[in-house]
């Protein structure tokens, strides 16, 4: 989908978010000194930067004010969660800014939608027999249109946009129907089950005891 620099000075954190791109089918490069940042941003042909704060030879900042002009996206990544903080690296230019720790599923959503917004994503989804186009609204099994209902829809986008991941009952209803959502799990079964049945999803999208679902990566 997208090819990302990851800006992160600490290896394991680097190889953490290079995993979660990789889910999220994007390819990623990793530079880990602020000095040499613009550089890398200026030469790789990046569709989006993960910006640390905290790094050696320039700060997230400073790197953000070399780069503003190359109008690539910016999403900060930092430990630094002072609004003072979040307020500066916005009034720079950044489109987001994301306070560590953070979880792999808020991270690819929130690519997601930089990448959108800047018109650098994909507007259709494909899973094998599956297309679903994010535009015009439509799902077609083998070239068949499918008639989903809207959450079904959604429902479709997140397993499609997170393959191989296992997603709790909590996480699809927050996801779908919203924090604010009072239903119950339950609600995720029965439309879960009916992806399934619309879309011959029986063995792919499998169950996980105790846990939620995961829709297996389509070999």
């Amino acid at each position: 989908m997208a090819h990302i620099l990851i800006v992160e000075d600490e290896r394991h954190i680097a190889k953490m978010i290079e995993a979660t791109l990789a889910l999220g089918g994007h390819t990623s490069a990793w530079c880990d000194d602020g000095a040499a940042a613009p550089e890398r941003v200026e030469d790789g042909g990046f569709d989006l930067v993960l910006l640390d704060v905290m790094l050696p030879g320039l700060d997230g900042f400073a790197v953000m004010e070399q780069i503003r002009g190359l109008n690539i996206p910016v999403i900060f990544l930092s430990a630094m969660q002072e609004v003072a903080d979040k307020v500066r690296g916005l009034r720079l230019g950044a489109e987001d800014y994301i306070a560590k720790p953070f979880e792999p599923l808020e991270l690819l959503a929130r690519v997601d939608v930089v990448l959108r917004r800047r018109g650098r994503g994909t507007d259709v989804l494909e899973y094998g027999p599956i297309r679903q186009d994010l535009g015009s609204h439509t799902v077609t099994l083998d070239g068949t249109p499918v008639s989903l209902s809207p959450k079904e829809f959604d429902l479709l986008k997140v397993f499609l946009q997170h393959q191989n991941l296992a997603l709790s009952r909590d996480r699809l209803l927050s996801m779908v129907w919203g924090y604010e959502f009072a239903g119950e799990s339950r609600t995720v079964d029965i439309h879960v089950q009916r992806l399934r049945q619309k879309l011959d999803l029986a063995d792919r999208l499998v169950t996980l005891p105790r846990v939620g679902y995961r829709l297996e990566r389509y070999q």
